[in-house]
């Protein structure tokens, strides 16, 4: 019979616990679902204003760089998803790849080999050929993705955070401390007591002690992405930039045919005089390429409503960690709305004298419920306490505009990927000495990342020994 109460008993706690959890659980999986697909709107509504306006002014000039636009929103995409690509690198060798293309197009009749178009690269730091739109694209793009990206993580590492420790199972101390809070009083004649708030408490501080260290890192996570939401907004915000990529590219492509025969002749000068190309069309029987005029569109809103709704709610999760005590114990366990000798106190219907222990395992040592050896801290619990601080440490970064390095460290992450060959322009040796290995590894995926795009980006990432290292060190 007592080991029939016990193993209901821990049953039924361990169920309230993935109960609590996985409200939450939905709550960040519901504003991730939200914003990713806010952003991605706005990605691709930005692409779609390009391929709507480009061809038909640009023509020709257009086609042919297709491609190169296309793969930068694909790069674009693939970076806030969480791909392991530097983005400052992207945008360089992006500028390199169409300023190659574009400048053969616009000299069909001369002969441009290889080493002339390295010779031109080269330069184009000096020339300046888009004027100062790759500028400001990188320095607003950066900024803008690395913001969205980093709270959407967060978003997604909270949940994990979640997840796993509500799986957490009860250790054979607390299973017995929670058998007799739940059935001692039956059992002793006194069905109608219920547990006195206090002692309800106690046991469960002492069950859930490694569960309340999570919270001063939970705090400084959820703090982190609070404040990561003043990024969103302005010149250089995610709802401004991520809209209106197109813009610099229109600005640039319009400063290069303004600019075309003052850098054709700066390019003759440091580079010399190419060869005629017999079979080339002279560039007067092409059309000549209008401008672009684009309008950037103003916000809908939709960011500002979700942001608003989203802070509400991170602000009322952060003492879910310290407060699952009482929750369990209030809406759970039945608990006593008095603590005067009309409840169960462990012993007999009556006053429960001890005091209620703080927070966490090192507060447990003199738990009067439960034996808490506190030199054992939980390794599942340590190691989410661990991905909360990097997650946090991206954050902050991504605050001030820098990419912090995030490695996954979760305990699901195993193995090492690699990822498919990219097309030759696309990993031309001008412009990019890295493999597509490095370039899109995913260092920490957001949920949903489709089946097809997890091929192209290899998912699996690589073990760090450095985070086992560290893991250990939280345990001594």
């Amino acid at each position: 019979m007592e080991e029939k109460r016990a193993n209901r008993s821990r049953a039924e706690l361990e169920a309230a616990l993935l109960d609590s959890g996985r409200a939450l659980q939905t709550t960040f999986a519901t504003q991730l679902q939200s914003f990713d697909d806010h952003f991605q709107h706005l990605l691709n509504e930005s692409e779609r204003a390009l391929q709507d306006a480009f061809p038909g002014t640009l023509g020709e000039l257009y086609a042919q760089s297709s491609r190169a636009f296309r793969d930068l929103y694909a790069e674009l995409r693939l970076y806030y998803r969480g791909a392991n690509l530097h983005l400052e690198d992207t945008l360089a060798e992006f500028w390199a790849r169409l300023l190659e293309r574009l400048f053969r197009q616009l000299h069909p009749q001369l002969l441009l080999p290889d080493d002339y178009l390295d010779c031109l690269g080269k330069q184009a730091d000096a020339l300046r050929p888009f004027g100062e739109a790759p500028r400001e694209l990188r320095l607003r793009a950066t900024r803008a993705f690395v913001a969205a990206r980093a709270f959407v993580q967060g978003l997604g590492v909270a949940g994990d955070v979640v997840r796993k420790v509500a799986q957490v199972p009860l250790g054979p101390e607390c299973t017995r401390a929670v058998m007799k809070l739940a059935y001692c009083a039956p059992c002793l004649g006194v069905p109608g007591a219920r547990p006195c708030p206090d002692y309800c408490r106690n046991v469960l501080k002492g069950c859930l002690a490694n569960q309340a260290d999570l919270d001063a890192e939970w705090r400084n996570l959820l703090d982190s992405m609070v404040l990561i939401t003043d990024k969103f907004w302005g010149p250089s915000g995610a709802e401004s930039v991520i809209g209106n990529v197109h813009l610099w590219l229109a600005e640039a492509i319009n400063a290069l045919q303004d600019n075309k025969d003052i850098l054709t002749a700066k390019v003759i000068q440091g580079c010399g005089n190419p060869k005629v190309n017999p079979q080339g069309s002279g560039p007067e029987e092409k059309r000549h390429p209008g401008k672009l005029v684009l309008q950037e569109k103003p916000p809908t809103g939709a960011l500002e409503k979700l942001v608003s709704e989203a802070k509400v709610q991170l602000r009322d999760a952060q003492d879910f960690w310290i407060s699952l005590p009482g929750v369990l114990c209030s809406e759970k366990l039945a608990m006593s709305s008095a603590s005067d000798d009309r409840c169960w106190n462990g012993m007999a219907k009556g006053r429960y004298l001890p005091e209620v222990m703080g927070d966490g395992l090192a507060n447990q040592i003199n738990n009067p419920e439960v034996e808490v050896d506190i030199t054992k801290p939980d390794m599942t619990v340590r190691q989410q306490i661990m991905q909360l601080k990097v997650m946090t440490n991206r954050l902050r970064g991504a605050y001030s505009g820098n990419d912090v390095d995030f490695q996954d460290a979760s305990d699901d992450s195993s193995g090492s990927g690699s990822g498919d060959s990219c097309p030759d322009d696309l990993c031309d040796r001008r412009v990019s000495k890295k493999s597509s290995n490095s370039r899109t590894t995913l260092t920490h995926a957001l949920p949903g990342l489709s089946e097809r795009e997890g091929q192209k980006t290899a998912a699996a990432s690589c073990p760090q020994p450095c985070v086992s290292l560290l893991l250990l060190l939280l345990t001594l």
